[in-house]
This record gives structure tokens, C-alpha cells and sequence, in this order.
């Protein structure tokens, strides 16, 4: 599994690293605590864009 940090992350371990391991089931885990478990969405490609986008924008969905 690959896991990714924000691009807007900086050298700090303070960000959230997200993985898709089988599709539609996404996997957010906090990078200062990796070993954790780690919470489990499922979410649809366009499910899950429209949820990054309305964190960008700072305008939570409904």
C-alpha cells in the first residue's frame, strides 16, 4: 500500500497520509502515529474529490 501526504504538507510529521489499497475503499491514518489503525471511508472516485474540494475551499458538504 502507498501512502501520500498533501503536497501543502511541510517536512513536519504534523499531516494526515492517505492510501487506496482496493478502489472505492479509502485509508486516512496520522503520519506521527502510523502503526496505529487507521480509519477506513468508502468513497466513490467522485465521492472523493468532492470531499477534497470542499476542504480546499473550506466549505464542508452537507
Amino acid at each position: 500500500m502507498i501512502w501520500r501526504k498533501s503536497s501543502h504538507s511541510n517536512s513536519s510529521t504534523e499531516c494526515l497520509e492517505v492510501a487506496e489499497a482496493i478502489p472505492g475503499l479509502i485509508r486516512i491514518r496520522d503520519s506521527k502515529r502510523s502503526g496505529d489503525p487507521t480509519l477506513i471511508i468508502t468513497a466513490n472516485t467522485a465521492t472523493w474529490t468532492a470531499f477534497l474540494s470542499s476542504l480546499r475551499a473550506d466549505n464542508p458538504l452537507p
